[in-house]
């Protein structure tokens, strides 16, 4: 196992605590798109912390290509770990 356990309740409600209020002008708004662009708002959201967390490997690790800097990305993101052969 890699150390990882579940939340509690009490450690989500504090996490949710931390948020603020919710924005129902917001949600109205999302709830009334179609599914398939219901979801751009996420995937947005994605590509702001993989690049972000790509800039942070970049500071890391100087010397690593771009394509490396990527791998190290999609491992850190993935839950599946492979086995090197």
């Amino acid at each position: 196992m890699d150390g990882k356990r579940p939340l509690t309740k009490d450690e989500i409600a504090e996490i949710v605590r931390g948020l603020g209020p919710v924005d129902w002008v917001q949600v109205k708004l999302l709830a009334a798109l179609p599914p398939e662009k219901r979801i751009i708002p996420a995937l947005q959201a994605q590509e702001f912390s993989m690049a972000a967390l790509r800039g942070t490997f970049r500071q890391r690790f100087p010397d690593l290509t771009l394509s490396e800097i990527n791998m190290k990305v999609l491992a850190y993101l993935t839950p599946v770990r492979m086995e090197a052969k």
